[in-house]
């Protein structure tokens, strides 16, 4: 009776573990750099290229990104960077220090428009490096 239980649990744990099997998710790390410059500031984002899977992304700070949890799978990949356009000042008061004002989008569309991007990456499981030289 005991072996027969120990049985119906392994089979019922191996079921589990099986289901499981179907999502799994990934790390996904690397550099980005335009014209040879690192970008210092941007996102990245991780799009189902039929538009119905799941979106992950993250952000590119000094060049360099890692995105967790992003299922295994093929991507269309939107960079985005903000060229700063003007600074202002969050109060009108002489000692409020200045911010940067959100500006235009340095990247071409080719690399930062989510219809027209360029850029794919296959994110195999475990720990994947991939690394972005945009150009002009």
């Amino acid at each position: 009776m005991l072996a027969m239980k120990r049985a119906i649990f392994a089979l019922g744990f191996a079921s589990v573990l099986s289901g499981c099997g179907g999502s799994q998710n990934a790390e996904v790390s690397g550099t980005v750099t335009y014209e040879d410059k690192l970008i210092e500031n941007g996102s990245i984002v991780f799009l189902s290229p039929d538009g119905k899977g799941p979106t992950t992304g993250g952000m590119i700070e000094n060049g360099k990104y890692a995105v967790q949890n992003v299922p295994v799978g093929r991507y269309k990949i939107q960079i985005k960077v903000a060229k700063e356009t003007a600074k202002m000042k969050m109060y009108d008061d002489p000692k409020a220090e200045w911010v940067q004002k959100a500006g235009a989008e340095m990247l071409p569309p080719k690399y930062s428009d989510e219809n027209a991007t360029e850029l794919n990456f296959e994110v195999k499981s475990g720990k994947n490096e991939k690394n972005f030289s945009l150009t002009k």
